[in-house]
């Protein structure tokens, strides 16, 4: 009778306080992401959506979309090869129909993976457009539930907050924003100051984002991803066979020296904050972009609503969990 009477006690304590012996009993949270990409003036893009599907893979996210910030013709056909290989050929793809910028990979890896690789979507004419996309994904979800993670041109994002009320939702497209997505995670600027290229190559839209976004930004800055180099453990990895991420870095990597050890891995930083969070990675400094005519960005110490990432955990520890999960192989 003791022995049971003890037991309960036990069971009541674990239940009521979470805790065995001092260890908190934790709940995974499963956070819904749309990722948006310019997924090809360069290829960390390529390393951060396998990031993505890696945390999908294992619960720590739920990829609601993968929407392309540009337009050249392949865009989507490279997304649908990747999301494809991820076992996720179904997942909803997006591009602006309007204007935008069409800056494709400098380095010709999208005509091998879509060449080597399936993929259901053979032309950007095949899916819908960004916003409408969005809208539509957005007026589903629950409110203050939805991460954005955008590692290229602010474009969509720009013309999400412009659009007017549709079949989709009767909010315009900054009631829409603030109801249903808890932050935004940006691979963009250069901090304290700099001319960073995913602002200042849509330098309106950028201005439009980070002059009105309604929510949370938490940014991850060049100075960042610039001391992670990624991609040589993947191409050196023999046990990796048929694999357009391995493809695209082994075609890549020797076209430039500085990538002799790896390709900087700006993108990856931004989809590891967006679905991790920062710590224990990375502290944060509170203020607010700036932005002048020319795309050069600043930071106000006393403005309110955005945040930058500063170097925390040592940059090789990072670099090590990076290049770990670049590794990572479908699920069966």
């Amino acid at each position: 009778m003791a022995r049971t009477y003890l037991f309960w006690i036990c069971f009541l304590l674990i239940v009521t306080t979470g805790q065995v012996y001092g260890q908190p009993v934790t709940k995974k949270v499963t956070v819904p992401v749309i990722f948006d990409t310019d997924m090809g003036p360069d290829y960390d893009d390529v390393g951060a959506i396998t990031l993505l599907h890696a945390f999908a893979d294992n619960g720590e996210a739920r990829i609601l979309a993968t929407i392309a910030s540009t337009n050249y013709p392949k865009v989507t056909q490279v997304l649908s090869v990747l999301n494809t290989y991820f076992k996720r050929p179904n997942l909803p793809i997006g591009v602006p129909k309007g204007k935008a910028i069409s800056d494709k990979d400098t380095q010709h890896w999208s005509d091998t993976i879509t060449a080597r690789y399936p993929h259901a979507i053979r032309s950007n004419d095949d899916v819908p457009d960004a916003v409408a996309l969005y809208r539509q994904l957005l007026a589903k979800q629950p409110d203050r539930s939805v991460t954005i993670i955008t590692v290229g041109f602010l474009t969509n994002l720009a013309n999400l907050l412009n659009s007017k009320p549709d079949q989709y939702s009767k909010l315009s497209g900054n009631e829409l924003v603030r109801q249903k997505v808890r932050q935004l995670v940006s691979m963009a600027g250069t901090f304290p100051t700099g001319h960073e290229y995913n602002v200042h190559r849509d330098t309106p839209s950028s201005k439009i984002v980070f002059t009105d976004w309604p929510t949370p930004v938490l940014l991850s800055g060049f100075e960042i991803g610039k001391q992670i180099h990624t991609g040589l453990p993947l191409t050196q990895n023999k046990n990796i066979q048929h694999s357009p991420v391995k493809d695209v870095f082994t075609i890549s990597m020797p076209k430039a020296k500085e990538d002799e050890a790896g390709r900087m891995s700006w993108d990856q930083t931004a989809v590891l904050v967006g679905v991790r969070g920062y710590e224990p990675y990375y502290t944060v400094k509170s203020g607010r972009l700036t932005l002048k005519e020319d795309g050069t960005n600043g930071w106000d110490d006393a403005g309110k609503g955005h945040e930058h990432l500063v170097v925390k955990m040592p940059v090789s520890e990072v670099e090590t969990l990076i290049n770990t999960l670049m590794q990572h192989q479908p699920r069966k």
